[in-house]
């Protein structure tokens, strides 16, 4: 893919109701045509389950309206978004252009799956003691077979009116230092990327600026990633400042780290995380997609 035209649009961080998304991988890569998405990353958190319907349906999409090789066809990326630790802080990595038969990676799946439902049972319980009842059966429903998240559990309390948002439930109960905050249970960051490298992949330490840390601290987390193999960082995540983007640019450039941009689409009702909308990287960057396969 190292021919890839600049002009492509990247969206390289994306979610289906595979994890905490809204949308089935189809319907996820329907939207990316109709937005004009021409390179794509299925990210869900912690599984692999939508990848191959997400490619059958862009090859499908392709084939139909005969566009295999012209600037409407849709390549997908293969990437997962991995749960890790830093310093008593939840960290996102993201791996992409990874081998999905991988071995390594299967089991890295299976255990980051077992610590996600160890996770949910222990955010339920926490907020069962907070008031918020039948949590875990809510967020079961609303997860309908993926992967369970924060979200899901912030939906339960939303249709049983016990917040108003999703801001309102994470500000209250889900965010930072909350009883649903709960991040003990993931291997620590160098477990993480190594797991990605294994399969080949990409490792890309995921919306940074979302992390709330100081720019010592920040630098700091960026070391580690380093250390620990990391390759690339999202420079632009989302909609976000001007001032967020050059900061960013400025720290990858700083750790000769390879810049990653996408959406972090999670639903069509989420305007900040529109897919495919958000600001160009800086071209003082270095794109991750010089390194895909």
């Amino acid at each position: 893919m190292n021919n890839m035209k600049r002009t492509n649009v990247y969206d390289l961080h994306t979610h289906s109701h595979c994890s905490d998304g809204y949308l089935s991988p189809q319907d996820l890569v329907a939207l990316a045509k109709q937005q004009g998405v021409s390179v794509l990353a299925l990210t869900d958190h912690d599984t692999l389950e939508g990848i191959a319907t997400a490619q059958q349906a862009a090859k499908s999409s392709n084939a139909l309206i005969g566009d295999n090789d012209n600037d409407n066809a849709l390549t997908i990326i293969t990437g997962i978004e991995l749960s890790t630790q830093w310093n008593g802080r939840g960290v996102h990595i993201v791996g992409l252009d990874i081998d999905v038969d991988s071995p390594v990676l299967q089991d890295a799946v299976a255990q980051q799956t077992q610590a996600r439902i160890d996770r949910a049972e222990t955010i339920a319980q926490r907020l069962e003691k907070a008031g918020i009842k039948g949590a875990l059966a809510g967020a079961q429903h609303y997860a309908n077979g993926g992967a369970i998240g924060r979200p899901h559990f912030a939906q339960h309390m939303i249709d049983n009116g016990y917040v108003s948002t999703f801001p309102q439930a994470f500000k209250r109960y889900l965010g930072a230092g909350k009883a649903g905050d709960v991040k003990q249970c993931w291997p620590d960051m160098e477990v993480i990327v190594g797991w990605i490298l294994q399969a080949g992949g990409i490792p890309v330490l995921a919306h940074p600026d979302k992390y709330d840390l100081t720019r010592t601290k920040l630098y700091q987390l960026l070391q580690d990633f380093l250390d620990a193999g990391g390759l690339a960082m999202e420079v632009v995540s989302g909609h976000q400042e001007p001032s967020v983007t050059d900061k960013l640019a400025r720290a990858a450039a700083d750790f000769s780290l390879l810049a990653s941009c996408g959406s972090d689409f999670h639903s069509p009702k989420n305007a900040w995380q529109s897919l495919g909308g958000y600001s160009p990287l800086p071209e003082s960057c270095e794109p991750v997609w010089t390194r895909f396969n």
